[in-house]
């Protein structure tokens, strides 16, 4: 009898414990409400294909609520308070965050790359070259375009504080202004703000690609503009769900970058730039959709060519592999 009840008693402890495998198992693919920052512009642009269907309820797995912000400060704030959950934004951002948040937040994925580009209301520049000697119109100082184009015009054997003239303005739409109220100047301009002066001007021309100038260089990197980051927290806790968001992504990137014409419907809906700015802008905006040890390798040696010209840009120091998810 007493072996009977102890028997018993193992065949229902057992139960209880399968139950409860099940129970957490069903937590983990259970619906969640994932909510998403983008900035608005290129970063953003590659979401609206994957908002526009949540929106109209085509995926259902989780609760996904987007904002679209116009500025950097809007973003730092809502992840450092649990906030937002997801959140793409500037590259070094990324690892300023992981090093002020005590390694609190994870890279995804890059999500565009270079956006910026020497434009000339002239035809005197077609090899970084031609820059020598010559005065260019700029926006963002002590942020990624100084550092990038200092970075280019450094390997390339010029010297940004001698060889080269920078006048620098505190934003791009006074580039733009300086670009087409003087014959032949040179400006260093992004994405869609080139196509924006190209609509205004036919005389205005892309010279050169700085992401193209960048890989030319053949380091173990990438010119990036955008990543899309997580609390690490987030990820922890609803490891299913973040997998399922970078699905959606990921088709989202491919269907902006097939269709888009439809793409920029979309990112006009979005209130990120007019469509017609959109249709022209899109192709040349490199929205990507990067991960793993891909991801690692690009920006890990973006980081570091800002990191030897000022540690600030990147918070201090490089992230540990802690910062990049999934590896």
């Amino acid at each position: 009898m007493k072996k009977l009840m102890k028997l018993a008693m193992i065949l229902m402890l057992g139960t209880i414990l399968l139950t409860g495998c099940g129970a957490k198992k069903k937590t983990l693919a259970e619906s969640v409400t994932v909510h998403v920052t983008a900035l608005k512009g290129p970063t953003a642009m590659g979401m609206v294909d994957f908002m526009d269907k949540s929106e109209k309820g085509e995926i259902t797995d989780n609760t996904y609520q987007f904002e679209i912000v116009s500025a950097v400060d809007e973003v730092t704030p809502k992840l450092v308070q649990g906030k937002t959950d997801i959140a793409a934004v500037p590259a070094n951002l990324a690892s300023v965050l992981y090093n002020n948040t005590n390694a609190d937040v994870q890279v995804l994925a890059i999500n565009t790359l270079g956006v910026i580009y020497i434009v000339e209301s002239g035809d005197t520049i077609s090899d970084i070259s031609d820059l020598k000697g010559k005065t260019i119109y700029a926006s963002g100082k002590g942020a990624t375009p100084e550092y990038a184009l200092n970075y280019i015009l450094t390997q390339n054997n010029i010297d940004p504080e001698t060889e080269v003239t920078i006048e620098w303005k505190s934003e791009h739409a006074e580039c733009l202004s300086a670009l087409m109220a003087n014959e032949n100047a040179i400006a260093m301009l992004p994405q869609p703000f080139v196509t924006t002066a190209q609509t205004k001007s036919e005389k205005i021309r892309v010279a050169l690609d700085l992401t193209e100038e960048w890989e030319k260089l053949g380091v173990d990197s990438a010119l990036l503009t955008g990543v899309v980051v997580a609390r690490k927290e987030f990820v922890e806790q609803n490891p299913a769900a973040v997998q399922a968001f970078l699905e959606h992504y990921e088709i989202s990137v491919n269907n902006v970058n097939k269709n888009i014409k439809d793409a920029a419907t979309l990112i006009e809906k979005y209130d990120i730039v007019p469509a017609p700015v959109a249709v022209k802008a899109v192709p040349n905006c490199n929205i990507v959709f990067i991960t793993g040890e891909e991801m690692k390798q690009k920006l890990s040696g973006y980081l570091k060519v800002l990191s030897e010209q000022n540690p600030k840009a990147i918070g201090g120091m490089l992230p540990a592999d802690d910062f990049y998810y999934g590896l």
